[in-house]
Protein backbone atom coordinates (compact mmCIF):
# COMPACT_ATOMS: atom_id res chain seq x y z
CA UNK A 1 0.00 0.00 0.00
CA UNK A 2 0.97 3.54 -0.21
CA UNK A 3 1.15 5.05 3.17
CA UNK A 4 0.95 8.80 3.89
CA UNK A 5 2.63 9.75 7.01
CA UNK A 6 1.98 13.22 8.42
CA UNK A 7 5.35 13.38 11.19
CA UNK A 8 7.27 11.46 10.08
CA UNK A 9 10.42 12.68 10.95
CA UNK A 10 9.51 12.90 14.47
CA UNK A 11 9.79 10.36 17.14
CA UNK A 12 6.89 7.63 16.57
CA UNK A 13 6.59 8.93 12.85
CA UNK A 14 10.33 8.28 11.97
CA UNK A 15 9.28 4.70 14.06
CA UNK A 16 6.55 3.69 11.63
CA UNK A 17 8.26 4.88 8.53
CA UNK A 18 11.55 2.57 9.68
CA UNK A 19 9.69 -0.45 10.23
CA UNK A 20 7.21 0.12 6.96
CA UNK A 21 10.60 0.39 4.95
CA UNK A 22 12.60 -2.82 7.14
CA UNK A 23 9.68 -4.83 7.86
CA UNK A 24 6.62 -4.52 5.01
CA UNK A 25 6.80 -3.65 0.94
CA UNK A 26 4.61 -0.75 1.60
CA UNK A 27 5.51 2.60 -0.24
CA UNK A 28 5.80 5.55 2.22
CA UNK A 29 5.53 9.19 2.18
CA UNK A 30 7.33 11.21 4.66
CA UNK A 31 5.16 15.03 5.01
CA UNK A 32 7.20 17.07 7.71
CA UNK A 33 7.55 20.59 8.67
CA UNK A 34 11.04 19.82 10.33
CA UNK A 35 9.87 21.82 13.11
CA UNK A 36 12.61 21.54 16.20
CA UNK A 37 11.47 18.07 17.23
CA UNK A 38 12.21 16.59 13.94
CA UNK A 39 14.80 16.00 12.31
CA UNK A 40 15.74 13.66 8.94
CA UNK A 41 18.31 11.78 11.00
CA UNK A 42 15.58 9.84 12.25
CA UNK A 43 15.10 8.41 8.96
CA UNK A 44 18.25 8.54 7.35
CA UNK A 45 19.01 5.01 7.29
CA UNK A 46 16.09 3.98 5.39
CA UNK A 47 16.21 7.42 3.18
CA UNK A 48 17.89 5.73 0.09
CA UNK A 49 15.06 3.24 -0.31
CA UNK A 50 12.96 3.46 -3.65
CA UNK A 51 9.78 2.95 -1.93
CA UNK A 52 10.75 5.73 0.63
CA UNK A 53 10.12 10.17 -0.48
CA UNK A 54 10.25 12.64 1.38
CA UNK A 55 7.70 16.06 1.31
CA UNK A 56 8.39 19.19 3.80
CA UNK A 57 4.82 20.87 4.65
CA UNK A 58 2.86 21.92 7.32
CA UNK A 59 -0.39 20.19 7.89
CA UNK A 60 -2.12 23.55 8.06
CA UNK A 61 -1.15 24.47 4.78
CA UNK A 62 -3.99 23.64 2.34
CA UNK A 63 -2.45 23.62 -0.74
CA UNK A 64 0.62 22.19 0.32
CA UNK A 65 -0.75 18.93 2.21
CA UNK A 66 -3.68 18.81 -1.32
CA UNK A 67 -0.57 18.88 -3.95
CA UNK A 68 1.02 16.08 -1.72
CA UNK A 69 -2.16 13.58 -1.61
CA UNK A 70 -2.60 14.61 -5.03
CA UNK A 71 0.47 13.45 -6.33
CA UNK A 72 0.96 10.60 -4.05
CA UNK A 73 -2.58 8.87 -3.95
CA UNK A 74 -2.29 6.97 -0.67
CA UNK A 75 -4.03 4.50 0.35
CA UNK A 76 -3.98 5.05 4.04
CA UNK A 77 -3.21 8.38 5.77
CA UNK A 78 -1.20 8.04 9.02
CA UNK A 79 -1.51 11.29 10.95
CA UNK A 80 0.94 11.53 14.02
CA UNK A 81 2.21 15.46 13.22
CA UNK A 82 1.54 16.80 16.22
CA UNK A 83 2.73 19.07 19.05
CA UNK A 84 3.29 16.75 22.17
CA UNK A 85 5.29 18.08 24.91
CA UNK A 86 2.65 19.07 27.97
CA UNK A 87 5.27 21.88 29.21
CA UNK A 88 5.23 23.76 26.18
CA UNK A 89 1.85 23.34 25.98
CA UNK A 90 1.55 25.50 29.18
CA UNK A 91 3.70 27.94 27.93
CA UNK A 92 2.61 28.96 24.36
CA UNK A 93 -0.68 26.89 23.78
CA UNK A 94 -1.24 28.00 20.68
CA UNK A 95 0.82 26.28 18.89
CA UNK A 96 -1.11 23.85 19.77
CA UNK A 97 -4.19 24.59 19.14
CA UNK A 98 -3.00 25.58 15.67
CA UNK A 99 -1.34 22.36 14.57
CA UNK A 100 -3.14 19.67 16.21
CA UNK A 101 -6.56 21.22 15.95
CA UNK A 102 -6.69 23.05 12.82
CA UNK A 103 -3.96 21.01 11.33
CA UNK A 104 -6.09 17.93 11.92
CA UNK A 105 -9.26 19.77 10.43
CA UNK A 106 -7.10 20.50 7.44
CA UNK A 107 -5.77 16.71 6.88
CA UNK A 108 -9.32 15.74 7.15
CA UNK A 109 -10.72 18.10 4.65
CA UNK A 110 -8.12 17.24 2.04
CA UNK A 111 -8.24 13.16 3.07
CA UNK A 112 -12.03 13.45 2.07
CA UNK A 113 -11.86 15.94 -1.01
CA UNK A 114 -9.57 13.11 -2.13
CA UNK A 115 -11.02 10.46 -1.06
CA UNK A 116 -13.95 11.19 -2.95
CA UNK A 117 -12.40 11.32 -6.12
CA UNK A 118 -11.79 7.33 -5.55
CA UNK A 119 -13.30 4.44 -7.29
CA UNK A 120 -15.74 2.74 -5.44
CA UNK A 121 -13.40 -0.30 -4.61
CA UNK A 122 -10.61 2.17 -3.80
CA UNK A 123 -12.27 4.56 -1.66
CA UNK A 124 -13.81 1.58 0.68
CA UNK A 125 -10.22 0.40 1.33
CA UNK A 126 -8.80 3.97 2.40
CA UNK A 127 -7.83 4.73 5.57
CA UNK A 128 -7.48 7.95 7.43
CA UNK A 129 -5.55 6.86 11.15
CA UNK A 130 -5.36 8.97 13.83
CA UNK A 131 -2.69 9.04 16.31
CA UNK A 132 -3.67 10.42 19.41
CA UNK A 133 -2.36 10.09 23.28
CA UNK A 134 -4.04 8.15 26.81
CA UNK A 135 -3.80 11.92 28.04
CA UNK A 136 -7.38 12.80 26.29
CA UNK A 137 -8.65 10.85 29.32
CA UNK A 138 -7.67 13.36 32.11
CA UNK A 139 -6.04 11.39 35.32
CA UNK A 140 -6.35 8.00 36.82
CA UNK A 141 -7.11 7.16 40.66
CA UNK A 142 -5.01 4.43 42.53
CA UNK A 143 -7.00 1.96 40.76
CA UNK A 144 -8.50 1.12 37.30
CA UNK A 145 -7.13 1.60 33.32
CA UNK A 146 -8.85 3.76 30.81
CA UNK A 147 -10.74 1.73 28.36
CA UNK A 148 -12.12 3.24 24.87
CA UNK A 149 -15.17 3.98 25.79
CA UNK A 150 -13.34 6.39 29.11
CA UNK A 151 -14.89 9.89 29.16
CA UNK A 152 -12.79 12.67 27.94
CA UNK A 153 -11.18 14.66 30.85
CA UNK A 154 -8.24 16.77 29.45
CA UNK A 155 -6.10 18.39 31.95
CA UNK A 156 -3.95 20.36 30.27
CA UNK A 157 -3.61 22.39 26.63
CA UNK A 158 -1.73 20.06 25.03
CA UNK A 159 -4.28 17.03 26.09
CA UNK A 160 -7.60 19.21 25.12
CA UNK A 161 -6.21 20.08 21.68
CA UNK A 162 -5.35 16.58 21.13
CA UNK A 163 -8.79 15.47 22.47
CA UNK A 164 -10.43 17.57 20.22
CA UNK A 165 -8.45 16.45 17.32
CA UNK A 166 -10.27 13.06 18.34
CA UNK A 167 -13.48 14.42 17.93
CA UNK A 168 -12.83 16.00 14.74
CA UNK A 169 -11.74 12.80 13.28
CA UNK A 170 -14.88 10.94 15.10
CA UNK A 171 -17.33 13.37 13.68
CA UNK A 172 -15.64 13.25 10.19
CA UNK A 173 -16.27 9.73 10.37
CA UNK A 174 -20.22 9.82 11.33
CA UNK A 175 -21.25 12.87 9.55
CA UNK A 176 -18.90 12.19 6.10
CA UNK A 177 -18.04 8.56 6.28
CA UNK A 178 -14.41 8.52 6.13
CA UNK A 179 -13.08 5.60 7.02
CA UNK A 180 -11.56 6.56 9.89
CA UNK A 181 -9.45 4.48 12.80
CA UNK A 182 -7.96 6.19 16.44
CA UNK A 183 -5.11 4.63 18.53
CA UNK A 184 -4.73 6.42 21.79
CA UNK A 185 -1.33 5.18 23.10
CA UNK A 186 0.38 5.81 26.38
CA UNK A 187 3.96 7.10 27.26
CA UNK A 188 6.67 6.03 24.33
CA UNK A 189 9.64 5.74 24.97
CA UNK A 190 12.87 4.57 22.62
CA UNK A 191 15.77 5.51 20.20
CA UNK A 192 15.87 8.65 18.56
CA UNK A 193 13.48 10.20 21.20
CA UNK A 194 14.01 14.39 21.08
CA UNK A 195 15.65 15.00 24.34
CA UNK A 196 13.49 17.39 26.29
CA UNK A 197 11.18 14.28 27.25
CA UNK A 198 11.40 12.33 30.43
CA UNK A 199 14.24 9.42 29.94
CA UNK A 200 16.19 10.59 27.05
CA UNK A 201 16.61 13.75 29.61
CA UNK A 202 17.54 11.92 32.12
CA UNK A 203 20.32 10.07 30.26
CA UNK A 204 21.23 13.21 28.53
CA UNK A 205 21.76 15.23 31.95
CA UNK A 206 22.99 12.25 33.96
CA UNK A 207 25.90 12.47 31.38
CA UNK A 208 26.49 16.04 31.64
CA UNK A 209 26.41 16.23 35.63
CA UNK A 210 23.25 18.12 35.51
CA UNK A 211 21.14 17.72 38.27
CA UNK A 212 18.20 15.31 37.09
CA UNK A 213 14.69 17.34 37.82
CA UNK A 214 11.79 15.32 38.83
CA UNK A 215 8.65 16.88 39.59
CA UNK A 216 7.74 16.83 43.22
CA UNK A 217 7.57 13.59 45.09
CA UNK A 218 8.15 11.77 41.95
CA UNK A 219 5.14 9.68 42.44
CA UNK A 220 3.12 10.12 39.44
CA UNK A 221 2.28 7.00 37.58
CA UNK A 222 2.75 6.23 33.47
CA UNK A 223 2.36 3.14 31.80
CA UNK A 224 5.19 3.03 29.69
CA UNK A 225 5.53 1.48 25.91
CA UNK A 226 8.64 0.54 23.82
CA UNK A 227 7.99 2.66 20.30
CA UNK A 228 8.93 -0.32 18.16
CA UNK A 229 6.11 -2.10 20.10
CA UNK A 230 3.87 0.77 18.99
CA UNK A 231 4.44 1.38 15.84
CA UNK A 232 3.52 -2.11 15.23
CA UNK A 233 0.31 -1.79 16.71
CA UNK A 234 -0.19 1.23 13.87
CA UNK A 235 0.61 -1.43 11.74
CA UNK A 236 -2.08 -3.77 12.78
CA UNK A 237 -4.56 -0.96 13.17
CA UNK A 238 -4.69 0.55 9.68
CA UNK A 239 -3.77 -2.75 8.15
CA UNK A 240 -6.69 -5.20 9.88
CA UNK A 241 -8.67 -2.60 12.00
CA UNK A 242 -12.47 -1.85 12.12
CA UNK A 243 -13.35 0.82 10.49
CA UNK A 244 -14.89 3.75 12.92
CA UNK A 245 -12.87 1.97 15.87
CA UNK A 246 -10.96 3.41 18.53
CA UNK A 247 -7.59 1.15 19.65
CA UNK A 248 -6.24 1.84 23.01
CA UNK A 249 -2.56 0.58 23.01
CA UNK A 250 -0.08 0.09 26.30
CA UNK A 251 2.96 -1.76 27.14
CA UNK A 252 1.57 -3.19 30.31
CA UNK A 253 4.38 -1.45 32.18
CA UNK A 254 3.25 1.02 34.62
CA UNK A 255 5.79 2.49 36.93
CA UNK A 256 6.47 5.96 38.60
CA UNK A 257 8.33 8.69 37.22
CA UNK A 258 10.88 8.06 40.25
CA UNK A 259 11.33 4.89 39.61
CA UNK A 260 11.61 5.31 35.93
CA UNK A 261 14.40 7.58 36.80
CA UNK A 262 16.62 5.46 39.45
CA UNK A 263 15.96 2.48 36.61
CA UNK A 264 18.01 4.92 34.12
CA UNK A 265 20.82 6.00 36.78
CA UNK A 266 21.54 2.54 37.43
CA UNK A 267 21.71 1.30 33.76
CA UNK A 268 24.12 3.93 33.36
CA UNK A 269 26.12 3.28 37.18
CA UNK A 270 26.91 -0.51 35.21
CA UNK A 271 27.35 0.76 31.47
CA UNK A 272 29.21 4.47 32.17
CA UNK A 273 30.20 4.14 35.89
CA UNK A 274 30.72 8.38 37.09
CA UNK A 275 34.36 9.03 37.52
CA UNK A 276 34.22 9.87 41.26
CA UNK A 277 32.45 6.36 41.64
CA UNK A 278 29.37 7.46 43.09
CA UNK A 279 26.17 6.58 41.48
CA UNK A 280 24.25 8.94 39.40
CA UNK A 281 21.03 8.57 41.44
CA UNK A 282 22.97 11.25 43.73
CA UNK A 283 22.49 13.51 40.65
CA UNK A 284 18.46 13.34 41.10
CA UNK A 285 16.78 16.41 42.50
CA UNK A 286 13.39 17.61 43.32
CA UNK A 287 11.19 20.29 41.51
CA UNK A 288 7.97 22.20 42.17
CA UNK A 289 5.06 19.82 40.51
CA UNK A 290 4.05 21.01 37.00
CA UNK A 291 0.27 23.01 37.49
CA UNK A 292 -1.96 20.53 37.05
CA UNK A 293 -0.01 17.09 36.65
CA UNK A 294 -2.25 14.47 35.90
CA UNK A 295 -1.41 11.67 39.16
CA UNK A 296 -2.10 8.20 37.11
CA UNK A 297 -2.35 7.16 33.42
CA UNK A 298 -2.66 3.16 32.66
CA UNK A 299 -4.21 1.63 29.69
CA UNK A 300 -6.48 -1.33 29.09
CA UNK A 301 -4.90 -2.53 25.64
CA UNK A 302 -6.81 -5.61 25.69
CA UNK A 303 -9.11 -4.87 22.61
CA UNK A 304 -6.16 -4.21 20.24
CA UNK A 305 -5.30 -7.78 21.71
CA UNK A 306 -8.28 -9.20 21.23
CA UNK A 307 -9.49 -8.26 17.91
CA UNK A 308 -5.92 -7.67 16.16
CA UNK A 309 -3.37 -10.39 17.95
CA UNK A 310 -1.50 -7.50 19.18
CA UNK A 311 0.68 -7.42 22.59
CA UNK A 312 3.91 -5.49 23.18
CA UNK A 313 7.66 -7.65 22.84
CA UNK A 314 9.36 -5.51 25.26
CA UNK A 315 9.24 -5.30 29.20
CA UNK A 316 10.29 -2.18 30.71
CA UNK A 317 13.14 -3.58 31.95
CA UNK A 318 14.62 -4.89 28.26
CA UNK A 319 12.88 -1.65 26.59
CA UNK A 320 14.88 0.76 29.28
CA UNK A 321 18.21 -0.90 28.92
CA UNK A 322 18.03 -0.99 25.04
CA UNK A 323 17.17 2.72 25.07
CA UNK A 324 20.14 3.61 27.00
CA UNK A 325 22.31 1.89 25.12
CA UNK A 326 21.02 2.96 22.55
CA UNK A 327 21.96 6.69 23.55
CA UNK A 328 25.15 5.75 24.81
CA UNK A 329 26.10 4.11 21.54
CA UNK A 330 24.39 7.54 19.66
CA UNK A 331 25.48 10.31 21.08
CA UNK A 332 26.72 12.11 17.46
CA UNK A 333 22.78 12.29 16.90
CA UNK A 334 21.75 13.67 19.85
CA UNK A 335 24.53 15.49 21.29
CA UNK A 336 24.39 18.41 18.05
CA UNK A 337 20.35 18.28 19.25
CA UNK A 338 21.28 19.37 22.79
CA UNK A 339 23.86 21.91 21.96
CA UNK A 340 21.69 23.64 19.18
CA UNK A 341 18.78 24.12 21.68
CA UNK A 342 21.08 24.60 24.82
CA UNK A 343 19.43 28.08 25.11
CA UNK A 344 15.82 26.94 25.11
CA UNK A 345 13.30 25.58 27.86
CA UNK A 346 13.12 21.83 28.16
CA UNK A 347 10.64 20.20 30.76
CA UNK A 348 11.60 17.78 33.15
CA UNK A 349 8.75 15.32 32.40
Amino acid sequence: MRIFVTGGAGFIGSALIRHLIDDTEHEVLNFDKLTYAGTLSTVERVAESNRYRFVRGDICDVAAVRAAIAEFRPEVITHLAAESHVDRSIDGPGAFVQTNVVGTYTMLAEARAYWLTLDEGTRAAFRFHHISTDEVYGSLGAEGLFTEETPYDPRSPYSASKAASDHLVSAWGHTYGLPVLITNCSNNYGPYHFPEKLIPLMIVKALGGEPLPVYGAGDQVRDWLYVEDHVRALRAVFERGQVGRTYNVGGHNEKQNIEVVRTVCAILDRLRPRADGASYAAQITSVADRPGHDKRYAIDASRIGDELGWQPRETFESGIEKTVRWYLDNEDWWRPLVAARAAERRGAA
